[in-house]
């Protein structure tokens, strides 16, 4: 569906103008699809394929199901292989990308050109520094910071502790290290003596913890990224001891947060992180814009952080999170699932099957977003380039520190 009608909406918008009054919808003028492509760059985690599922099951159902041609494209770690990707699907007449996006920095000129070519981008959980470019993120909710002095209330403001984090050069695992990073130097007492990256994946966790443990055997805490189940397991292949540890929502670690034999052990904590719903928030904020329903001022909009200590932990009964659940049981999903992929207000099309194999619920239909988005703050080198960092920057909002520095 790449009409001048299109090309007018998504090039206002990639421009910072939300001057729509007097456009029609493009859906309302012609019979071909909107194509959209759904872009991953590092793949094979259950966060990303949850993420692309999402957004595979929202793609097909009522009315999307015939407003649409989704099309995946997995370009892995290097950001020059996503760049080609980029210009492929901008050469290809793509209208929209919905992106996991390798770099903050490195996709910009390709994104920027995509943009004067009328294609609307959202990037979902990472960003990028193009200001034509949307980025529906957590990361400015902070994680990091809000982790990091929860593992140092844990731990009475004194320990060893590992730093299991993510990918590379990524700017999610940039800002999260960051933030944590600002709270561990006020603590003298704290002391980082491995760090290691795991790409957000409990298997890679679990080898690189174990080869700290090695080196380090009375590590006091853990403080993680996505992959958290892992470091769990080495723990437990190395013996019978268990540390205070924060990572994120795989059902693993977050039923283990609440299982006695576990808390016996020494285990502690709290699940926060990454949501995969971010992606299906992202496309459909994207499908609103291009059929003519929303106007969207914020280029840069935040998803709330998650935050489950274990006595908050609650396992559900059915498909979809009611009644104050928040974890499937280890025997409906696998203990690598991430917890945070579904959402009731935002999301209330999919449910876990929707987040295991990309497929539709029966009898759903699409539902609007509510009309009201949070601005994300500033974060220099994270969602902007020429900009200055919010005052609030690394400002606590899930825990109040109990040890002073």
């Amino acid at each position: 569906m790449k009409l001048n009608t299109v090309k007018s909406i998504a090039l206002a918008l990639a421009l910072g103008s939300t001057a729509l009054a007097g456009i029609q919808p493009a859906a309302a003028q012609d019979k071909e699809k909107f194509k959209i492509y759904l872009s991953l760059s590092y793949s094979g985690n259950a966060w990303q394929s949850e993420a692309a599922n999402i957004v595979k099951a929202l793609a097909a159902t009522p009315p999307y199901n015939e407003t649409v041609e989704l099309i995946e494209v997995i370009s892995g770690t290097d950001p020059q292989a996503q760049i080609s990707a980029y210009e492929s699907m901008i050469d290809e007449g793509a209208d929209g990308i919905v992106s996991f996006p390798i770099s903050s920095t490195a996709l910009n000129r390709t994104i920027r050109r995509g943009c004067e070519e009328g294609v609307l981008f959202f990037m979902y959980d990472a960003t990028v520094t193009e200001n034509c470019a949307y980025n529906v993120s957590y990361l400015t909710a902070g994680f990091g910071e809000n982790t990091a002095q929860a593992l140092v209330n844990e731990l009475d403001g004194k320990g060893k502790i590992f730093l299991s984090r993510g990918v590379p050069g990524n700017s999610v695992d940039k800002r999260h290290t960051d933030g944590a990073m600002h709270i561990f130097n006020q603590y003298p007492g704290i002391e980082v003596v491995s760090e290691y990256y795991s790409y957000w994946d409990d298997r890679t966790t679990q080898q690189e913890t174990a080869k700290a443990l090695a080196a380090h055997p009375d590590v006091d805490g853990i403080w993680a990224q996505a992959g958290e189940y892992g470091a769990v397991q080495a723990l437990l292949d190395a013996g019978d001891r268990l540390v205070p540890m924060t990572g994120e929502n795989s059902a693993g670690f977050r039923l283990a947060l609440a299982n006695p034999d576990m808390q016996e052990k020494g285990l502690s904590g709290v699940s926060a992180g990454s949501p995969p719903a971010q992606s299906g928030y992202a496309f459909k904020l994207m499908m609103e814009i291009l059929t003519g329903k929303r106007e969207l001022e914020p280029m840069n909009i935040e998803y709330p952080l998650p935050w489950v200590p274990a006595a908050s932990v609650q396992v559900c009964e059915g498909d979809v999170y009611e009644n104050g659940c928040n974890v499937f049981p280890a025997d409906r999903v696998p203990s690598s699932f991430v917890s945070e992929v579904l959402n009731p207000v935002l999301l209330p099309e999919v449910n876990v099957e929707s987040a295991l194999n990309g497929t539709p619920v029966a009898g759903a239909t699409i539902q609007p977003l509510p009309a009201e988005v949070v601005e994300a703050a500033n974060e220099p080198g994270i969602n902007c380039s020429r900009c200055e960092a919010s005052e609030t920057l690394y400002e606590l909002t899930k825990i109040e520190p109990t040890v002073q520095p």
